[in-house]
């Protein structure tokens, strides 16, 4: 039998392994170390979870690329004046009912003022916003409570909680089918019906790990603010999560290379003795080590019998801006940001390179906007419009809900690169048909209606004054020769 195999394998007809249709699944000795993991969502959730959190906190506090991160998403997102809005409720003729939507719209501003719009009477609901959008950036998740009743004009407002309220290691399965995972109630098709929070913050001194109590609210109740990265997933990831360890390292390495230019522009070195006797230094610290001051120019006289051998640390090495650069490329991209705004870099920046960098990091700056939109301020809107009709804040018809809940969301714009370039190109697009006037404005964050009601009462008031004003209108080459060629 031996024999046979042998001739068939000189012969080439020896069976070999098959070979993997995919190379990235191929575990050979190039792969060996490439970490697999077929668990679900959660389950790899549920044990990393309060770590990753943990770290991203620490990076908040210490970190000062991570920090700047965190402004941004505030800054981009939400902006300085907040995510408004317009209602646009109609009436049966198709018109726009200005008189409802200017109560809803007044109502919300008043509800908006922090003594109404938070349970504690210290956010006001633009500051809920920013620190809605920051918290779920940092930690992953949020959750907003919306209490219903609450004892306001309104019998609306809203309580923050961190996500150190949600237990996840609280799993259970219920007698009536819902099952409970991390601290959230699910039924059969893995809807939330109910949240089990934590009545103490874990991390309070007063919290009692052995008498750990949970109050269940309904789903309804409850904004649960985080972005869905995989079919299932229960809980929210911290967005910098791909980004953690490098920063942490890119920390180290900074201070490593600080401390150390500190001290090569500082006399340093070490003292000897030919006699081997001890060097009694200039003080001693608290556990008795013999210490010497190192300080930059100055010039002492060696103690009798003892020779200095010079210790010259050469800092910053000479590719220390080369290789942070490029470490912190790394990082940008796994934030979805560019590396010139992380840094604060704009060295060998042309227009062309940060208007094409810009573009496509509004993009992403756009795509969380929308995010937040659905996810928060629609939420908070439908919940405070329904109680507020229900109370009677708003003096309107209590049926007609669904007519009256029609917000349509502004949010922040972006100032142009080269605004005058970019003014003619969006004249010009109009003008030409290929863009409307509502777009262009509302790529600066603004509302059409809400721009011509200023320009109205800016020419009202200049007449009461006797001024007048003439508009010069944008010169563009495309708009005139088009009308020029419709003439002829």
């Amino acid at each position: 039998m031996r024999i046979i195999k042998t001739i068939t394998g000189l012969l080439g007809y020896e069976k070999k392994g098959r070979k993997r249709n995919y190379q990235a699944a191929s575990i050979d000795r190039l792969t060996a170390d490439w970490a697999l993991s077929y668990r679900s969502a959660d389950e790899e959730l549920r044990y990393s979870l309060a770590t990753m959190r943990s770290r991203s906190r620490d990076l908040a506090r210490n970190n000062d690329y991570a920090r700047k991160y965190f402004k941004m998403c505030v800054a981009n997102v939400v902006g300085p004046t907040g995510i408004t809005f317009q209602n646009k409720s109609q009436n049966s003729s198709g018109k726009l009912d200005k008189k409802a939507n200017d109560i809803i719209e007044e109502a919300f501003f008043l509800w908006s003022r922090k003594e109404t719009a938070d349970v504690s009477g210290r956010l006001s609901h633009l500051d809920q916003q920013k620190l809605f959008i920051e918290t779920v950036a940092r930690d992953g998740e949020v959750l907003v409570r919306m209490v219903k009743g609450f004892k306001n004009e309104f019998s609306f407002a809203l309580q923050f909680l961190e996500a150190d309220y949600l237990d996840e290691n609280y799993n259970e399965e219920l007698r009536d089918g819902n099952y409970i995972k991390m601290g959230i109630e699910f039924d059969k098709y893995q809807r939330p019906t109910a949240y089990h929070i934590l009545t103490k913050h874990p991390g309070d001194a007063t919290y009692c790990r052995h008498g750990r109590t949970y109050e269940r609210i309904h789903a309804e109740d409850i904004i649960h603010g985080f972005v869905v990265e995989r079919p299932g997933q229960s809980r929210g990831v911290p967005w910098m999560h791909t980004a953690m360890t490098r920063l942490n390292m890119i920390a180290g390495y900074e201070e490593a290379e600080l401390v150390g230019a500190r001290l090569g522009a500082s006399k340093m070195g070490f003292f000897t003795s030919p006699d081997g006797d001890g060097f009694m230094g200039d003080d001693v610290d608290d556990k008795g080590s013999i210490i010497t001051d190192a300080e930059p120019g100055t010039f002492n006289q060696l103690p009798r019998g003892t020779d200095f051998k010079e210790f010259d640390p050469t800092h910053p090495a000479g590719n220390f801006p080369f290789f942070i650069k490029a470490m912190l490329r790394g990082v940008a991209s796994g934030l979805l940001i560019s590396y010139n705004s992380l840094a604060s870099d704009l060295e060998s920046v042309n227009y062309s390179s940060i208007r094409s960098g810009g573009i496509e990091e509004r993009d992403q700056w756009k795509i969380n906007q929308s995010w937040m939109i659905e996810s928060f301020c629609q939420p908070v809107f439908e919940g405070w419009l329904r109680m507020a009709l229900l109370s009677g804040a708003i003096p309107l018809p209590t049926d007609k809900f669904t007519k009256f809940n029609s917000p349509h969301w502004n949010v922040r714009g972006w100032q142009w690169v080269d605004p005058l370039k970019d003014v003619k190109a969006s004249v010009d697009a109009i003008n030409n048909g290929l863009k409307t006037r509502s777009q262009v404005v509302a790529e600066q964050g603004f509302d059409l209606e809400e721009v011509f009601e200023q320009l109205k009462q800016e020419e009202e008031l200049a007449a009461t004054y006797g001024l007048s004003f003439t508009q010069e209108k944008v010169n563009t080459g495309g708009a005139e020769n088009a009308t020029q060629n419709k003439k002829n």
